[in-house]
């Protein structure tokens, strides 16, 4: 009982205190005291429960703002709160292997984890040879502590496939909150409004390519809730509902790359339940391949004369996509392009440095590529490819992981869904798979897997393939070729 009144009188002084100072930063305008209780309670999460922290930070990631927002001289960046959150998580992990000293060795053992290990290496490698070792360290640090959330505790939080559907139930909900702030910032400028669009999903996405391709991955997943049959009753007509909305912000986000990674993701589908012969596809690519060096010259002509830029217009902003004459979006992007192959032919082999683009290619801008959005100061993006961003960042392997990532992702996920055990898992591997397919196609255009928008459900979803591959499959055995004779 006295040790009861005890605890009772400490909490209370704690309270009182803490009114207190609150008070008083309250006073001098200063509001960031009160997320004290709120910090104090994450750090909570993440020490008893880092599966509930990996759910806690997924509802976060679409509503985390940059720390320049509050303080836009500051030397470094990150976004609050999933980034010192996974910071935290990372520290927890590594105490946590070093005592237990064990993990699933079926998933450190997995292709894909093969994959990224290599990857992780050589990203390591060309730090230490950087021509700025210190972005290029933290780059590989914050890669690590995306990689440890969204892969590897994530995949053992999606052993239950449950938890895989509440991970994205808690993103597609902060996302929607986005959603209807974006609209409403939209709808003071004009819902119409394309070059509004550009910044009204500003501070929670640094752009609205990013906010779009959230969102095309974000409508499979909701598909794949949608025709999950252990999903029922209201929550199936909730997860309708979000696909239809999601839907409609994809198009008001004008976002081309999104709209176009949306349409590929839907011939794949279509090609995967017509269940068409990979022969077949290669056959009629190499076709397309070779009409398009036939007529080759003429097409550039014919893009060259396209004068229509980005607009209001759908139709006419579909169109703007195939301008490389005077749409800035598009000429800046082959700009950024022409001075990545330019560098990577300086530094073939290791590269400029992990996260070093945006601040060494201004030298490498011919003045004829310039456009009205062109920057030397490094302040306006990196190199606008996933494929490209890694070649001149981390050499000729640089590219090799990231395709191989691609490769290995995509089989995973195609076997995956292939030898399913159930429906539930059949629909959700195909689902996650669709929804890597629309990135992994952004990806010619953009790049975001710096950043924790796109890094959380890209990993996320390889994530469960991987564990869909390993404990949700019923393969075929191999058949022992039988003896013909014995002596």
């Amino acid at each position: 009982m006295k040790t009861n009144k005890k605890n009772i009188i400490w909490v209370l002084l704690t309270v009182f205190i803490f009114i207190l100072v609150d008070g008083y930063f309250i006073a001098h305008k200063n509001l960031y005291f009160n997320l004290v209780p709120f910090v104090l309670i994450v750090i909570l999460f993440a020490i008893f429960s880092l599966d509930k922290a990996i759910l806690l930070i997924a509802f976060f990631v679409p509503l985390s703002i940059p720390l320049r927002t509050f303080y836009p001289n500051l030397g470094i960046d990150m976004y609050l709160p999933t980034e010192p959150l996974m910071v935290g998580i990372l520290i927890l992990f590594v105490f946590k292997i070093l005592k237990e000293k064990t993990f699933d060795k079926k998933i450190l053992k997995h292709p894909v984890s093969i994959v990224i290990y290599f990857s992780l290496f050589w990203i390591l490698i060309t730090a230490l040879t950087s021509t700025m070792p210190v972005v290029s360290i933290k780059f590989l640090l914050s890669r690590i502590w995306f990689l440890v959330s969204f892969y590897f505790l994530a995949a053992l939080l999606f052993r239950n496939p449950k938890n895989y559907k509440l991970f994205w139930g808690l993103y597609m909900t902060s996302l929607l909150i986005v959603i209807g702030y974006t609209i409403k910032n939209l709808l003071s400028y004009g819902l119409f409004d394309q070059k509004a669009a550009n910044f009204v999903c500003s501070p929670l996405y640094n752009d609205h390519t990013a906010y779009g391709a959230a969102l095309a991955m974000a409508f499979f997943a909701t598909l794949g809730m949608i025709f999950d049959n252990k999903i029922k009753g209201l929550w199936r007509v909730l997860t309708f509902i979000a696909a239809i909305i999601f839907v409609f912000a994809l198009v008001f986000s004008y976002s081309r790359a999104a709209w176009l990674s949306f349409f590929v993701a839907i011939v794949v589908l279509v090609i995967i339940l017509l269940k068409i012969k990979f022969k077949v596809i290669v056959f009629f690519s190499l076709i397309l391949f070779i009409s398009g060096g036939l007529i080759y010259n003429k097409l550039m002509d014919d893009l060259e004369k396209n004068r229509q830029d980005s607009s209001t217009s759908f139709a006419k902003h579909i169109e703007s996509m195939t301008n490389i004459s005077t749409d800035a979006s598009n000429v800046e992007r082959l700009n950024r392009w022409s001075c990545a192959i330019r560098m990577f032919e300086e530094k073939p082999l290791f590269g400029w440095g992990p996260g070093t683009y945006m601040f060494q290619y201004a030298p490498f801008q011919l003045s004829y590529e310039k456009t009205i959005i062109s920057t030397n100061d490094g302040d306006g993006g990196n190199v606008h490819s996933e494929y490209l961003g890694p070649l001149v960042e981390s050499g000729i392997l640089g590219a090799l992981y990231f395709i191989l990532i691609l490769i290995f992702s995509m089989i995973t996920g195609l076997r995956a869904y292939k030898y399913a055990i159930n429906k539930e898992i059949k629909v959700l591997t195909l689902f996650s798979f669709l929804g890597l397919v629309t990135y992994f196609t952004h990806g010619i255009l953009n790049n975001f897997l710096d950043t924790d928008k796109l890094s959380s459900i890209f990993w996320a979803s390889i994530a469960f393939l991987v564990v869909a591959d390993i404990y949700f499959t019923k393969k075929p055995k191999k058949k022992v070729p039988k003896q013909c004779c014995s002596k």
